[in-house]
């Protein structure tokens, strides 16, 4: 399977539902879960880790039970947009543990950020860190969830 992502069947399918529903089986449960043999099971995974479909399996945490109630989207327009200087943001912001998830966007500001934090206290020791201290951080516009209604992490195959 040189190109996996185009040759997917029913089986490659059924394996990644199973594991995006729950990765913590062991081999031999997916496997009964998928209707295939323990070792096709194996060989499919290990294939679909190699291909980079399966970037990686992952707990899931509950935010409000390890104490980061606080989830904040924020909107980070630059100064100047060139590419390295786009990646020099990127790099920041990379490095902070609460932002789970930094996108270049367009149009509008250049980078949406999904950021995780105790409180508005760490928001603000963020926002200096991050934007404030940052000389090519034009504007930030920051929207605070006051309530979740759906978080998913399954993608349809």
């Amino acid at each position: 399977m040189n190109d996996l992502t185009t040759s997917m069947d029913d089986v490659d399918r059924r394996i990644l539902n199973a594991l995006q529903r729950d990765s913590s089986h062991t081999n031999a449960e997916l496997a009964e879960l998928v209707h295939v043999s323990a070792p096709t099971c194996l060989r499919r995974v290990k294939q679909l880790t190699e291909a980079g479909i399966l970037a990686r399996q992952v707990a899931i945490v509950s935010p409000e039970k390890v104490g980061a109630r606080l989830t904040a989207i924020v909107e980070i327009s630059l100064d100047v947009q060139a590419a390295e200087r786009m990646a020099e943001f990127e790099a920041l912001a990379a490095l902070e543990a609460a932002v789970l998830q930094c996108y270049r966007v367009a149009p509008g500001p250049d980078f949406v950020l999904i950021v995780q934090l105790a409180d508005m206290p760490a928001y603000h020791a963020l926002a200096h860190r991050l934007f404030a201290a940052h000389a090519n951080v034009r504007n930030v516009k920051t929207y605070f969830s006051t309530f979740r209604s759906k978080f998913e992490t399954h993608i349809a195959v």
